[in-house]
């Protein structure tokens, strides 16, 4: 009983975290100069990576938490830096920022027994 109730307190702070994601991406985006119209364009990129699921659901867990994981956006925003590459710092910060959101919304990295088990608990109820 004491695992049940840690549960839901580990995912309300998950959120938390990405709700705080979310926020500073943002705030370091502003402070770019870059353009809101490439934010836009694309914040939603990420969730390209679903289309790994028509691999089955192995292949596409690994490329959706592939996407979906913070180290590639900070390894892109580093690598940018170190090679002088000016757009590579905003591009990952909108990356943060989807990831974020999405963690704000209680989506989570995708388990491998299908696309709705995640690590944040199933998505669209129990059934």
């Amino acid at each position: 009983m004491q695992a049940m109730e840690t549960r839901p307190l580990a995912a309300r702070w998950l959120r938390a975290e990405g709700a705080a994601a979310l926020v500073l991406s943002l705030a370091l985006y502003a402070g770019t100069g870059a353009s809101w119209w490439l934010y836009a364009a694309l914040f939603l990129a990420p969730d390209l990576a679903m289309l790994g699921y028509l691999a089955g659901p192995r292949p596409g867990a690994l490329l959706y938490n592939a996407a979906h994981t913070y180290v590639l956006p900070l390894l892109l925003a580093v690598a940018g830096g170190l090679a002088h590459v000016p757009v590579a710092v905003p591009v990952a910060l909108v990356w943060v920022g989807h990831i974020g959101f999405d963690r704000m919304l209680g989506y989570g990295l995708k388990e491998r027994s299908g696309f709705r088990d995640t690590h944040l608990g199933r998505i669209g109820g129990r059934r």
